[in-house]
């Protein structure tokens, strides 16, 4: 598995600079290892709607710190989902993997009970 200085050492390859330039992205990506390290941590924010919240957080161009070149922030994301997978996911894909399990569903109401929708008759 990719850590996030095995990234960021590939985008400094990749766009120039240094590994430090490139961190504190990968770092984010791989925030949610702190809460479970395997594979699975992935599924939180390796997708494109991680990416289109990394440049929510970051800015749409990253300014590359030792040689001021500006690239999107949106290249570095899709650079690291690429490596970890070979493409791009986006949430469906995740989320057409997930098990149901009762606790999923448990305490749910309809929008019926909410009184959310009306009642047919």
């Amino acid at each position: 598995m990719s850590t996030a200085i095995h990234h960021a050492m590939s985008s400094a390859k990749k766009w120039g600079g240094n590994p430090d330039d490139y961190i504190s992205i990968h770092d984010w990506f791989d925030q949610s290892k702190e809460h479970g390290w395997n594979f699975t941590h992935r599924a939180i924010l390796h997708h494109t709607l991680g990416i289109t919240i990394c440049e929510q957080v970051f800015g749409p161009m990253w300014v590359v710190k030792s040689t001021g070149k500006k690239i999107p922030t949106r290249w570095i994301g899709e650079q690291h989902l690429m490596e970890d997978f070979g493409f791009v996911p986006t949430p469906a894909d995740w989320m057409k993997t997930i098990k149901p399990e009762s606790w999923m569903l448990l305490g749910a109401k309809s929008a019926k009970e909410l009184g959310l929708a009306e009642v047919q008759t």
